[in-house]
């Protein structure tokens, strides 16, 4: 079974499961059209806000379609599309699976594909930046957080971590990184948030918050 059909099973045992509405969903036409792929820092599109992600283990695109697309959408919808620029991380960053198995949860040179980014964000001077990752995403980020200077750090206003693969190992944070400036996302029975690879349908669920998540980093931005 693929990713794509798990996690349509998962969602459909979730509506099930769930009839009532859950405010962290957040479904809308912008964000059912969001693209898997969005290159607006390597096109060099300097915004007020640059939002990096990187997507989980064999997603398509550069950003995904569990929740990537969703977070960038949430965001424009709540500072104005002419406010952000999204960016996946691309590149070395395959989303390959063996990777996981590494000891920081993917490689370095997924890592730096996501340093990359970050550095291209911060070529534009005035824009704040928000990253996000989702599975193996999150370890991405995560390390790419790690390896900037204590002076790139203080240019990221926030980060949203789903399914985030090294919850356990680091305590449910970014060593070095504010705290308050993280949310991290584990669902209920997702085994990855408990040190483990194992993936269940709940692994598969975090579109369900990307509106929270958006919520999150907006209050985090100005504009």
């Amino acid at each position: 079974m693929t990713l794509r059909s798990l996690l349509v099973a998962a969602l459909a045992a979730l509506a099930i499961a769930s009839p009532v509405p859950n405010p962290d969903i957040e479904v809308n036409s912008l964000e059912s059209r969001q693209s898997d792929t969005s290159n607006d820092l390597e096109n060099g599109d300097c915004k007020p806000v640059s939002f990096i992600f990187a997507r989980g283990s064999t997603e398509t695109g550069n950003m995904g379609f569990i929740v990537g697309p969703g977070v960038c959408s949430g965001l424009k919808s709540r500072l104005g599309a002419d406010n952000v620029a999204c960016q996946g991380v691309g590149g070395a960053y395959t989303a390959g699976l063996i990777p996981n198995f590494l000891p920081e949860n993917t490689n370095q040179a997924s890592i730096d594909a996501a340093v990359d980014m970050f550095n291209l964000a911060l070529q534009c001077p005035d824009t704040q930046i928000v990253a996000g990752g989702y599975s193996q995403g999150s370890a991405v980020i995560s390390g790419a957080v790690q390896d900037l200077s204590d002076e790139e750090r203080a240019r990221v206003n926030g980060v949203v971590l789903f399914g985030f693969t090294r919850n356990l190992q680091d305590g449910g944070r970014i060593p070095g990184y504010p705290q308050d400036q993280t949310k991290v996302y584990c669902a209920i029975g997702d085994l990855v948030c408990s040190g483990t690879l194992i993936i269940t349908p709940a692994h598969l669920t975090y579109g369900l918050n990307a509106g929270s998540a958006a919520t999150f980093l907006a209050g985090l931005v100005s504009v």
